[in-house]
């Protein structure tokens, strides 16, 4: 077992010494603002760095170029290694919190997930609000792609790395002819994406380290805020429009925002029939729920809209934020919100889910069987973007629709199991495995995960790893043939 694993831990061990110098960004916002982290942020940091060279000591005979399967494990380690080293300024910083509560924030944030535990964000030390948004970026695209952007020089197989992290049903597709040219151009992307995010929201009316802190939490949907109150703090539409215009853009396939910079031009979104009937779903569900709320007594029309848009389009598409606590809305409403969490996030975007693309097919390969079963002998072709899709993808896209909808029973029964009522617990599995934070009940956007006990906040860690790592990445590892040579 050693000498399979060592290779990996090797790999692993460099990538620890990246996060490590990164962790020195926070320890500097914590210098400027003087707010008593800075010997946590700098502690976790060395050592950090120290264990990392430890391991590299002690691997360095057993490197290799890693395997195709070799990917899966060092994935896995990794989300799980650096969620455990984000933990600890948490665990530093509140003394009388065990290290459970530290755990689940540093997993919700590394997989954008947006779910929270801490009930003072207005008050927390501005170096830990600002790591939060900080884990949430680098979540956001996947610590393993920036890695292959600039560190060529790991010496592992960064093909292996990129597809077992990126999520999406043709993980074969490259922007650029090697892998580290791709990487570095959805760096480039996200970065120019977020930093245009932040200027607006800077124009609208937030201060510099809001604007920043949203800005990384946004683009990447996120969802974490500096406000317990969420967006509903500022009060602003203008920010509100911002912040969903920018998670409209983080939910589209990167191939789109490449195609829009060649082009000049918003027609490569609309070209694409994974964002356009994401777009057409989401604005007529838009609609649909706002003139029901209206109907219902809840807001004036141009309210109705306001909320409606505001939460179905952060809450549908993954994000996370929240301008209103959607759960006193109707139940009709607020389930179908949190079902589209499910399906309308784009492949090859920020969003969880089952993607819009898996959706497609799934229903169009439906609709070819009731069509076969009036013409047996018809031969019907499924295509999506003009491109045939095969039996084999469709098959893997029941696949895995089918694992993920059980992965959601079998946690909402153990939730329950623990004491949580159905909604409660739907709602919370629904929202951590789609990694869109808020749900309903008392996890609502006006509570959080706090009041869950121990094993539930484990759960939810667990289910939101296996949402950001679509499942098989994760269980791939449970199975005897993975570890046979």
């Amino acid at each position: 077992m050693y000498y399979k694993i060592a290779p990996i831990l090797h790999a692993l061990s460099k990538l620890a010494a990246l996060y490590a110098v990164l962790m020195l960004v926070p320890t500097a916002v914590s210098y400027l603002f003087h707010d008593s982290t800075f010997h946590a942020f700098a502690g976790t940091s060395l050592v950090t760095l120290a264990g990392s060279v430890a391991v590299w000591a002690a691997t360095r005979h057993r490197r290799r170029e890693l395997r195709a399967r070799d990917g899966f494990t060092l994935v896995f380690l990794l989300w799980l290694g650096f969620a455990a080293i984000s933990a600890l300024p948490f665990y530093f910083y509140f003394p009388n919190a065990g290290y459970t509560d530290a755990f689940f924030e540093a997993m919700s944030g590394l997989t954008t997930t947006g779910a929270t535990v801490i009930s003072s964000l207005d008050t927390l030390a501005p170096s830990l609000n600002f790591w939060r948004h900080m884990m949430n970026w680098f979540g956001g695209m996947g610590i393993i792609v920036l890695a292959v952007a600039i560190l060529p020089m790991l010496g592992v197989g960064g093909i292996q790395l990129f597809k077992a992290e990126i999520p999406g049903i043709d993980k074969d597709s490259k922007m650029a002819p090697r892998i580290s040219q791709t990487a570095k151009r959805l760096w480039l992307v996200y970065l120019g994406f977020t930093l245009l995010t932040c200027a607006a929201l800077k124009w609208a009316g937030m201060g510099w380290f809001d604007a920043v802190c949203h800005a990384m939490s946004t683009f990447s949907l996120g969802g974490f805020s500096t406000h317990d109150a969420s967006i509903a703090f500022y009060k602003s539409p203008v920010i509100e429009a911002v912040i969903a215009a920018a998670t409209l853009f983080g939910a589209f396939n990167f191939a789109n925002h490449f195609a829009m910079a060649r082009e000049k031009s918003l027609r490569p979104y609309w070209r694409d029939e994974e964002a356009r009937v994401m777009l057409i779903v989401l604005f007529a569900s838009i609609a649909a729920a706002a003139l029901y709320l209206w109907q219902q007594g809840y807001y004036p029309l141009p309210d109705a809209l306001r909320y409606a848009g505001f939460n179905f389009i952060s809450i549908g598409l993954a994000n996370g934020f929240a301008n209103a606590d959607f759960a006193r809305w109707p139940l009709l409403v607020t389930l179908w919100m949190f079902f589209l969490s499910n399906v309308l996030a784009n492949t090859g975007s920020m969003g969880g889910g089952i993607k819009m693309a898996r959706a497609l097919v799934l229903a169009k390969f439906s609709l070819r069987e009731v069509s076969l079963l009036l013409h047996p002998n018809a031969v019907r072709t499924v295509k999506l973007n003009k491109r045939s899709v095969s039996e084999r993808t469709a098959m893997a896209v029941m696949a895995f629709i089918f694992v993920y909808f059980m992965t959601v029973v079998i946690f909402t029964l153990g939730l329950m199991a623990g004491g949580m009522d159905f909604v409660t617990a739907l709602s919370a599995t629904v929202a951590c495995i789609t990694n869109a934070g808020p749900g309903l009940g008392s996890v609502g956007p006006g509570d959080n995960y706090a009041a869950l006990t121990d094993l539930q906040k484990w759960m939810c860690c667990a289910v939101m790893l296996l949402g950001r790592l679509e499942i098989f990445t994760v269980f791939i590892l449970f199975t005897p043939d993975y570890w046979k040579k």
